[in-house]
């Protein structure tokens, strides 16, 4: 894909994701064939995920060389005072992936530092090599599915809205929290949506396909690139306090009609989850030992 609108820095992200996408569409019909190891409870890696976290690296290296990493299976690498750097997530829904689900995609943040602790994404991609849906988004210049602009929907009643959300896995902390919430959500909305990849769920988000969207303890390889997209989408992201999600790993996001109440719920459902348990009505009737 090439696009007039993209600057030199994105034409280099989109070629490194397509590139990556067809190493990764090949092993998508060898998955079966794929070693793979855990790296905690429901959290795995593969083949595939290394080899197109490689091609990304060479890649992006070849083109701005002075831009540092952070990438979801080798970590960060580069200079500690760097200005620029990647953040890369080559394969975000590695469990699809491995079952043959074709719901997976390759996310890249290009993230500015801002100040001595500081930084901004200012530009991401998200593709989609199944579909060949090219999510893309450069601060100030607006949000793209290949070359076709994005807007975030225009509902405004929950009773019509769709989100999306992640699960917690099995021992992951914070499934208190999660039940909460969706106790709160699911009674007032047209539904909930987990499809297993937070890149994609803010690509869709800001294509207008989902209404809000949020999801507790993300990484940053996860949120980057879809970030920048809901906002130049005009969409809104924050933590569940208003502040900034980039910074917690918390996300609530929406439209602008839908992403305060979206908000509310989270915020009631995370302070009712982290309120002590009552007793229950049998141990309170029940004698003391003497």
């Amino acid at each position: 894909m090439a696009s007039p609108r993209l600057s030199p820095a994105l034409n280099v992200v989109v070629a490194a994701a397509q590139k990556a996408g067809r190493r990764l569409l090949r092993d998508f019909g060898e998955a079966e064939k794929l070693q793979v190891s855990v790296k905690g409870p429901g959290d795995f890696v593969s083949q595939a995920d290394m080899r197109a976290e490689e091609i990304l690296r060479t890649e992006l290296s070849r083109a701005r060389p002075g831009f540092a990493f952070h990438m979801e299976e080798s970590g960060k690498a580069g200079a500690a005072d760097w200005e620029w750097r990647w953040v890369v997530d080559p394969l975000d829904g590695t469990t699809n992936f491995l079952h043959g689900i074709p719901h997976w995609a390759i996310s890249i943040g290009i993230e500015k530092r801002t100040g001595a602790d500081t930084s901004e994404v200012v530009a991401g991609v998200v593709y989609n090599p199944v579909a060949d849906e090219m999510f893309w988004a450069e601060r100030g210049m607006g949000a793209f599915l290949n070359d076709s602009r994005l807007r975030v929907s225009a509902r405004r009643d929950l009773r019509e809205a769709v989100f999306a959300t992640g699960i917690p896995f099995a021992a992951i902390p914070r499934k208190a929290e999660f039940s909460q919430i969706l106790a709160r959500v699911m009674p007032q909305v047209a539904g909930v949506r987990r499809f297993g990849s937070a890149a994609l769920d803010l690509a869709w988000l800001a294509a207008g396909r989902y209404d809000g969207y949020w999801e507790l303890g993300i990484h940053p390889w996860d949120m980057a690139a879809g970030l920048v997209m809901v906002r130049e989408a005009g969409g809104f992201v924050t933590d569940p306090e208003g502040g900034d999600a980039w910074l917690s790993g918390d996300v609530v996001a929406g439209n602008p009609a839908l992403h305060g109440r979206l908000r509310e719920l989270v915020t009631e459902g995370i302070a009712a989850a982290q309120r002590p348990a009552r007793p229950s009505s049998a141990a309170a009737a029940a004698p003391s030992e003497a």
